[in-house]
């Protein structure tokens, strides 16, 4: 059994969320919930909503049976671009230089362990 969570438009780059992302790959849900929780960089927080809303998917898929927290793992997890805003800086000398403010999308999958 698996369910899936996604949080769209995050302003954040989606390379710094792929930093934050690449620790939780893979692991059991309790222990990425923990690493997500006490990580300093500011995409973990957006990270750490996302992973526990496809837990709570999952419980809600399958309301008959009970899942362990710890029997849960992160299957996968991805980035992808999202739209990016243009913005122009006045420069020196007349010029304008562009300021790409960069947004990503952000997808959890978490699955029952075998």
């Amino acid at each position: 059994m698996e369910a899936r969570a996604t949080h769209k438009y995050i302003s954040t780059s989606p390379r710094k969320m792929r930093l934050v992302i690449d620790l939780i790959r893979g692991i059991s849900v309790d222990r990425a919930i923990e690493i997500l929780h006490f990580n300093p960089k500011h995409a973990s927080k957006d990270a750490e909503k996302v992973l526990r809303s496809a837990v709570s998917n999952l419980y809600n898929k399958d309301e008959d049976a009970s899942h362990d927290p710890s029997a849960l793992i992160v299957k996968e997890v991805f980035v992808n671009n999202g739209p990016v805003a243009k913005r122009v800086l006045p420069a020196p000398m007349g010029r304008a230089f562009r300021v790409r403010k960069r947004s990503n999308h952000l997808t959890i999958v978490v699955a029952t362990k075998g």
